[in-house]
């Protein structure tokens, strides 16, 4: 049976070779979230024309700017995490020249952010080279204020070094 629609493959690169762990056939939150902010083309042509089996046709026009998501996560996450800290600073970050921050997993109560999932927020940033765009979603993550979160600080470190080769 022929399908038509979104596939997303979930790879992780390792000393043997790329490693397929997880296939969807949705589209990944912050693989998506990054991309989209390179997509000069409109998506919703593109999914009718994978609807349509006419994607072949269709061309996809990208930005050449590079892109980077920094995904913040509640302390504890994957496993045992809590909900319901407070998220300050997302309006300072979100000034930042070509930052955009995603929702995942918050709650808005009484006028505050709260946390309310164990990955909270997509930090994604766009830059002339990946140097530059990892450099903003850091200072981005850097203005928001939640003791209760953390991040990884080695994104798209390989892109980076190869970029310094």
């Amino acid at each position: 049976m022929p399908y038509r629609g979104v596939l997303y493959a979930g790879v992780m690169l390792t000393d043997q070779g790329p490693k397929l762990f997880e296939y969807n056939v949705r589209f990944g939150d912050p693989e998506c979230q990054v991309h989209m902010l390179r997509m000069m083309s409109d998506i919703v042509p593109a999914m009718l024309a994978a609807c349509d089996g006419e994607l072949k046709h269709f061309n996809l026009r990208w930005f050449p700017d590079a892109a980077v998501t920094v995904v913040m996560a509640t302390k504890g996450y994957p496993g045992n995490y809590g909900k319901g800290s407070r998220i300050e600073g997302l309006e300072e970050a979100a000034r930042l020249d070509g930052v955009e921050i995603f929702h995942a997993g918050t709650i808005e109560r009484d006028g505050a952010i709260l946390a309310n999932g164990g990955r909270v927020l997509n930090v994604c940033a766009l830059g002339k080279t990946v140097i530059e765009a990892q450099a903003r979603a850091y200072q981005a993550v850097d203005r928001i204020k939640w003791p209760e979160g953390f991040c990884r600080r080695d994104i798209a470190w390989q892109a980076v070094e190869a970029e310094r080769c």
